[in-house]
């Protein structure tokens, strides 16, 4: 079932909405005869989704302000809104097989689908059935590592996440990764007593740099120490 969508609404009905599920917003008015052979096209292909995509349907006539905002110049028109934006559309009609096609291509990836539901099960098991199933999906990987660093894994993490390419996200698990294995007490000490090694000893170097890693960039200290380490170096 499309939604009708005015200027009060389409904020709510397509923008937000397309947050989370795709939206092909269909541009027409009664009088238009290509538009009586497109929309109901757009609402079979749509209805077949199961809601996983949204026809939203805009009568020009009655919403002039939409028409200027998106420079609607003809019609039909149809603008596909994922993510919050615009990210596709066309003007005239098109064949069923061709807006089939285009609908097929806004559904989510039923790989994806399962893996975000294993993720959010959280636990060790569905995790590494998460990795099983995707084994390159950063966040399924990353979300495995950072159990098995709380859980006294982490050699096993830092074996994970050499399969990944280096992020901020896979850097900062990788530095906790490795500080849990040689725990720290005291940062400010340790890195006042690394400073001096870190020139010429490249163990040294590593482990500062996984204690700034680990304080993070809110950190005050890691400002202060970050430039103390260039200076050192340079």
């Amino acid at each position: 079932m499309a939604l009708d969508v005015t200027d009060a609404t389409f904020q709510a009905d397509v923008v937000e909405r397309s947050l989370s599920t795709p939206v092909i917003v269909d541009f027409w008015a009664p009088w238009c005869g290509p538009c009586k052979t497109l929309t109901p096209i757009l609402e079979q292909a749509t209805d077949a989704t199961d809601g996983q995509v949204v026809l939203a349907k805009v009568n020009v006539d009655e919403n002039p302000g939409l028409s200027q905002a998106f420079g609607i110049q003809s019609i039909p028109t149809v603008v596909i809104f994922q993510g919050g934006q615009p990210v596709d559309g066309f003007a005239g009609g098109q064949p069923q097989h061709v807006i089939e096609q285009l609908v097929r291509a806004l559904l989510p990836d039923p790989t994806q689908v399962r893996v975000n539901e294993l993720l959010s099960q959280g636990t060790e098991d569905s995790l590494r059935d998460a990795v099983a199933l995707a084994p390159g999906n950063e966040d399924a990987v990353c979300s495995l590592a950072e159990h098995l660093v709380r859980t006294g894994g982490a050699e096993e993490a830092l074996t994970l996440l050499t399969r990944l390419p280096e992020t901020d996200r896979v850097r900062h698990i990788a530095a906790t990764a490795r500080l849990s294995l040689n725990p720290v007490d005291n940062y400010d000490e340790e890195l006042t007593t690394l400073l001096e090694r870190v020139k010429d000893d490249e163990q040294a170097r590593q482990e500062f740099l996984d204690i700034l890693e680990t304080m993070g960039p809110l950190d005050p200290r890691t400002a202060k120490f970050r430039k103390l380490l260039t200076a050192r170096l340079f």
